[in-house]
């Protein structure tokens, strides 16, 4: 959440930084702002979009070779112009921009008050830019550098910052704890951003600080040391990155063609690891690790959001295949419990960004408890693949629209080699049914571009119930997973309240809501579940329900027993979920979009969750 992005260099720094908060505009949308340092400092700062931010600045003097910038989602403070960073100190000596959540600002703030500190607006940032003033002027020999470890060693909460001081302008200051920054290397310029899509284009040496780390980065010089002032050696990290993604092509909107990317973004997560011509699995991240994964009593599996779906189907398959107990938590609890955890435990942590808060604190307090403790990202070089044991990147590839969409089948396409895998080391499975689904997942791809096929159907369909204001999404089995995410995906760019139940459950309340205005969309593919989700259909059409499902090509009794159907081919039923997904999504984004919402940025979110 926020974006971040800073230059100092020969290069006008006025260009990098807006075109660097475009690429971050994803992270956060509410305002935008940019500090620059020519002779003098200079601030500008908008409520609204990245584009409002630049018509604002058309009419401003935008020279220098130094300067930060932010795009925000809103915490403390509604969004605004006052709110926006960056935020000034009380005398103007600091300009930050900030990413997290200082806890205790409150606190901070009585002190600064008491200590002659005014403010304009009601951020946690602005308590921070003061502290750092406060500091800076208890000594005329103290630096900036140091005012800021000051600073820091006060703050409870997370934070990514980048700080210019008006009273030493050849330099930025940048630290991290729990919000992501990456500091790209240049020959005479350096960079900052919150990840690498702004940086790409320009270097391809990155240097990703840890918590607690403090960058004073010059144009020749970047020196490196914690909030204590203790040095800290510099690991230069190969930057691999395609910005040449980043554009939407044809597609009206990226979360669309991030859907139609799927065929091709299952395949490269299975490149060089599915080998159905030899009926293998290979999982070259965990070779090293997996007799003790083998040996493992309990797997637990943590993540928050559309990655916790993925979560639940990796426990089903992995509990019917490799026969090992799963429990699959939302990080956001699992880490204020005191879970019960042994050195016999495998805790998997996922998330696309690999740096979401709740589940980095979760896989810390893992650790702490002795678990071993691997990984399932999208970003390569992100907090969670550099803090775990080992690990599997899905190679989705750069994900822009807020909801995630190829992300999701990406996380579950390794989870279900990482089953199927563990079944086969474990002797759970045998030879023959591993060769099937091993070639069922091979198909996967082909299938999901017959599915995209019917993207004007689902239009069809999404016509009809655009004006609903509920929906109610079923499933069974590894299908109830599918389910709640469908769900999610419409209230989250729809903005209708959808909620996803296991069918079964459903006479235990959700049948109370429905009558003749209500959409029911059941994936109910020819399955073990089949008979028991055809009675569940009866019952809400009994109710006079409308009812969407999504069967398996060729069923015609559900047809003629539904008011609208979606077909997907035939499949292994551990492997539906790559399919189902498919048609839910489309669903959700042409709803959206007839609903007149802004399917890439939603209201009130931000694609990488790095606060609580």
């Amino acid at each position: 959440m926020c974006g971040i992005v800073g230059y100092i260099g020969y290069r006008e720094a006025y260009p990098i930084l807006i075109n660097g908060l475009k690429h971050l505009e994803y992270r956060g949308y509410d305002s935008a702002g940019v500090a620059l340092f020519n002779d003098t400092l200079k601030v500008y700062k908008q409520k609204g979009k990245v584009s409002d931010l630049e018509q604002l600045a058309k009419l401003k003097d935008t020279s220098g070779n130094i300067g930060i910038g932010h795009t925000r989602w809103a915490t403390h403070g509604e969004p605004s112009d006052i709110n926006a960073h960056p935020q000034v100190s009380m005398n103007g000596i600091f300009s930050v921009v900030h990413n997290g959540i200082i806890e205790n600002y409150a606190k901070l703030k009585d002190d600064l008050i008491e200590n002659g500190f005014t403010f304009n607006s009601e951020t946690d940032t602005e308590v921070l830019a003061n502290l750092i003033e406060y500091f800076y002027n208890q000594d005329e020999k103290i630096s900036a550098e140091t005012a800021v470890q000051f600073a820091l060693t006060k703050v409870i909460g997370a934070y990514g910052i980048a700080v210019l001081c008006n009273r030493e302008k050849d330099k930025i200051i940048a630290a991290r704890k729990g919000s992501p920054l990456v500091i790209g290397l240049g020959n005479g310029e350096h960079f900052i951003a919150s990840d690498a899509m702004p940086i790409a284009e320009f270097t391809s040496k990155v240097v990703y600080l840890n918590d607690e780390e403090v960058a004073s980065i010059q144009r020749d010089s970047f020196k490196l040391s914690n909030i204590h002032n203790m040095p800290v050696p510099l690991t230069v990290t190969n930057l691999n990155l395609e910005i040449g993604k980043l554009d939407k092509g044809d597609f009206e909107h990226f979360m669309l063609k991030e859907i139609f990317e799927q065929p091709k973004t299952v395949e490269e997560t299975f490149r060089g690891r599915l080998k159905p011509e030899y009926s293998e699995i290979v999982l070259g991240g965990l070779m090293n690790i997996f007799p003790k994964i083998i040996d493992a009593e309990r797997i637990v599996i943590i993540g928050c959001g559309t990655s916790w779906h993925a979560a639940l189907i990796g426990e089903y398959i992995l509990e019917e295949y490799a026969q090992i107990p799963v429990e699959v938590e939302y990080a956001s609890e699992f880490r204020y419990r005191k879970p019960v955890l042994s050195k016999k435990d495998v805790v998997i942590a996922i998330s696309q960004s690999g740096e979401t808060a709740d589940t980095l604190a979760a896989l810390h307090l893992a650790k702490q408890k002795g678990a071993m403790v691997l990984g399932i990202c999208n970003v390569v070089g992100s907090s969670i693949a550099r803090e775990t044991d080992a690990g599997v990147y899905t190679h989705a590839g750069i994900e822009i629209g807020v909801a995630s969409t190829k992300a999701f089948t990406a996380q579950v396409a390794v989870l279900t080699m990482f089953a199927l895998k563990l079944a086969r080391e474990k002797q759970k499975i045998d030879d023959n049914e591993y060769r099937e689904l091993v070639n069922e997942l091979a198909s996967i791809p082909e299938k999901e571009r017959l599915i995209l096929q019917n993207n004007d159907a689902v239009k069809q369909i999404a016509e009809k119930y655009k004006d609903s204001i509920n929906a109610l999404y079923l499933g069974r089995g590894y299908l109830f997973p599918v389910a709640l995410e469908g769900a999610l995906k419409l209230k989250e760019i729809s903005y209708i309240h959808a909620e996803g139940y296991a069918a079964g459950e459903m006479k235990h309340g959700p049948i109370a809501l429905v009558d003749n205005n209500l959409p029911v969309i059941v994936v109910a593919p020819h399955d073990g579940y089949y008979e028991k989700i055809v009675s569940n259909i009866q019952e809400v059409k009994a109710r006079k329900g409308n009812i969407i499902a999504i069967i398996t090509e060729g069923d015609t009794g559900l047809k003629k027993m539904t008011s609208d159907c979606i077909e997907i081919p035939r499949s292994h039923p551990a492997v539906a979920p790559l399919l189902a997904v498919l048609p839910l999504q489309l669903l959700a984004y042409h709803i959206a979009v007839l609903r007149g919402c802004n399917v890439d940025q939603p209201r009130n979110l931000a694609k990488s969750v790095t606060v609580e």
